[in-house]
């Protein structure tokens, strides 16, 4: 089985590195921080169609992607930090006949540095991500990337993930879904999105994929 990880809010929580770019680049705008309750909803998604939502234009949102970028290259992704029962979790996938990827939104350039910084790389086969033009963006394109690019067939593969987002993409390419609820995520949210089955503790993965098989 091939199993694939989100990174935000599944492999790691990068709440203060994220938060404090969407600020910085609000800030260079001269517009409005976004309330501090809402700001977990900006993890996730993707990064332009959020600014849209709060800038209401693909311009002015294109330039606060740029600025958000250019903090976050240098110093907002190391201000992030691995889920305590990750390292043991994907220790015991790599036991298994399992096989992992990373299936992010965020760009590839970006993932490819925050896994090799936490030494998470040995564990995974590859990472895909968005590129920066906004390719793969939206998580059922980039799925469907991974899977045709790796010749992997979707009842061979398991998407891990702790949005809604993570979940539409899998089941848009026909492939099961596990929500975890440690990231941000609700159990509502991955339960109405359609959710196979729902994992608390990393330490309960194994079985929950188990239970899919």
């Amino acid at each position: 089985m091939h199993l694939l990880f989100d990174l935000d809010g599944t492999l790691t929580n990068p709440y203060q590195g994220i938060t404090a770019c969407i600020g910085y680049a609000l800030q260079q705008l001269g517009q409005p921080l976004p309330a501090e309750s809402s700001l977990s909803e900006w993890i996730g998604p993707p990064l332009q169609d959020s600014f849209v939502a709060v800038l209401g234009n693909a311009e002015q949102a294109a330039e606060a992607v740029r600025l958000y970028r250019d903090r976050f290259a240098t110093v907002g992704l190391y201000e992030n930090e691995v889920y305590e029962g990750i390292a043991a979790m994907l220790a015991e996938l790599a036991r298994s006949p399992h096989t992992t990827w990373v299936c992010t939104s965020k760009p590839r350039v970006f993932a490819k540095k925050i896994v090799a910084h936490f030494q998470l790389a040995s564990f995974f086969q590859g990472v895909y991500g968005s590129e920066l033009n906004g390719d793969r963006v939206h998580k059922a394109d980039l799925i469907a990337h991974l899977l045709t690019t790796e010749g992997i067939s979707p009842e061979a593969a398991v998407m891990i993930g702790d949005r809604r987002h993570d979940i539409h993409g899998a089941k848009h390419n026909g492939v099961r879904a596990i929500g975890v609820t440690w990231g941000f995520g609700t159990v509502n949210e991955l339960t109405a999105a359609g959710a196979d089955c729902l994992c608390h503790e990393p330490s309960d993965l194994m079985a929950q994929v188990r239970s899919l098989l």
